[in-house]
């Protein structure tokens, strides 16, 4: 390393800097060699108005100078006793894995300066080392960086749009859901308004239902399948006339044939809305019987859809403790006892045996939060009440 000061003036360290690309502000490099001629090179090869060179002498001293200044590039000698320039490599590459590293080395050791830019230096300097060598290796390695930070920032920048995109996406699908549940409800309350005589009847036996299933262990997907069909399970009743929907007495065999057809009709109403299809089967089979005495296609045991069988025994506690213009409602115990007697013939065993488990009181106090809610806005009874009744939506 005989050049000196005059040798190397001949050419200008700045030739290849002044490129309006490259950043204004000069570029800050710590040069690292045991010996000092040699990391006096760099500095005078690296001086201002394109460059800011501090030197270092050992690993240590340029691990202690990156901790107190900010530096854009480490050019570093491979040999030094301490830490090595291979050792400090691993160790700026793992603390500051943008800076860009260049190592030198003889010419016997090419080879070496290769592996280490297989460790992650982004170039290797044959010593002695020559300025417009050092400029443009330097040159190239920080645009290389510059350009991977770029592209750093623009795939942070994307993913950033992209959680904002889901966000906005997953508020309107939400909307979306929340709107299907709103009419559902609002289509379970008509029901109720023109079947005055079973006012609030859709809510509490889709609550009474859902509180059975989650007895038996169910998922929140099968509830919610559940809570639709019980919800809507009356709706062929919209079909029916009025004179015998509305009968104050005894329907005739024909007028009950008639009345018998709302599953169908409801069944025909909403099977063909993709997610309703399962709650479909409900409206169809909620009058099967376990006994196959029921109707319309007078299944048995277990060929009713389980969720229907788990309805009937929360439609049957509805009917028994619920005011009719032909009666008065019976007590909860009532109920229980009524329903313990119909396991086998109308109702399924296991379905009763789980609403016996539950406790008695848990009936009633469905039955006034129920009413309760009936009272209050849909907004305050969507929060109250948490029950989803439109398609399970996702973005």
């Amino acid at each position: 390393m005989n050049l000196t000061e005059n040798e190397i003036s001949g050419e200008s360290s700045t030739s290849l800097l002044e490129e309006p690309s490259v950043q204004a502000s000069p570029v800050r490099v710590l040069a690292v060699d045991d010996e000092i001629a040699a990391a006096r090179l760099l500095s005078i090869i690296l001086s201002p108005p394109a460059f800011h060179c501090a030197t270092a002498q050992s690993g240590e001293e340029a691990l202690k100078a990156l901790q107190h200044e900010r530096f854009d590039a480490v050019i570093s000698d491979l040999h030094m006793p301490g830490i090595s320039g291979m050792e400090l490599l691993t160790q700026v590459r793992s603390l500051y894995p943008h800076l860009v590293f260049l190592v030198s080395t003889g010419v016997d050791d090419v080879d070496v300066g290769v592996q280490a830019m297989r460790c992650g230096a982004d170039d290797y300097l044959v010593k002695p080392l020559r300025e417009g060598a050092v400029v443009v290796s330097l040159e190239r390695a920080i645009r290389k960086r510059k350009l991977e930070q770029q592209v750093e920032n623009y795939r942070v920048h994307l993913e950033e749009m992209v959680e904002e995109r889901t966000r906005q996406l997953q508020a309107a699908l939400q909307q979306i859901e929340q709107s299907y549940s709103d009419t559902l409800q609002a289509l379970g309350a008509a029901i109720d308004l023109r079947d005055s005589e079973t006012a609030g009847h859709s809510r509490r036996v889709c609550r009474y239902s859902l509180e059975i299933a989650a007895n038996m262990g169910w998922s929140d997907q099968q509830l919610e399948t559940l809570a639709r069909g019980a919800y809507l399970h009356d709706i062929g009743k919209l079909g029916i006339p009025d004179g015998i929907l509305l009968k104050p007495g005894p329907l005739t065999p024909d007028e009950r044939k008639l009345m018998q057809r709302h599953v169908q009709i409801g069944f025909d109403l909403v099977k063909d809305i993709p997610f309703l299809a399962d709650a479909a089967e409900i409206v169809l089979t909620h009058h099967e019987r376990f006994d196959g005495g029921g109707y319309p296609r007078g299944l048995k045991g277990e060929e009713i859809l389980l969720g229907a069988r788990i309805f009937s025994v929360a439609d049957t506690l509805d009917a028994i403790t619920s005011d009719r213009p032909y009666r008065r409602a019976s007590s909860f115990e009532s109920g229980r006892e009524i329903i313990r007697q119909l396991a086998g013939s109308q109702l399924t065993p296991e379905v009763v045996k789980t609403f016996l488990n539950i406790r008695e009181e848990t009936w009633p106090a469905i039955a006034r939060n129920q009413q309760k809610l009936a009272a209050l806005s849909p907004q305050m009874r969507r929060a109250a009440e948490n029950v989803r009744l439109g398609p399970r939506v996702s973005s």
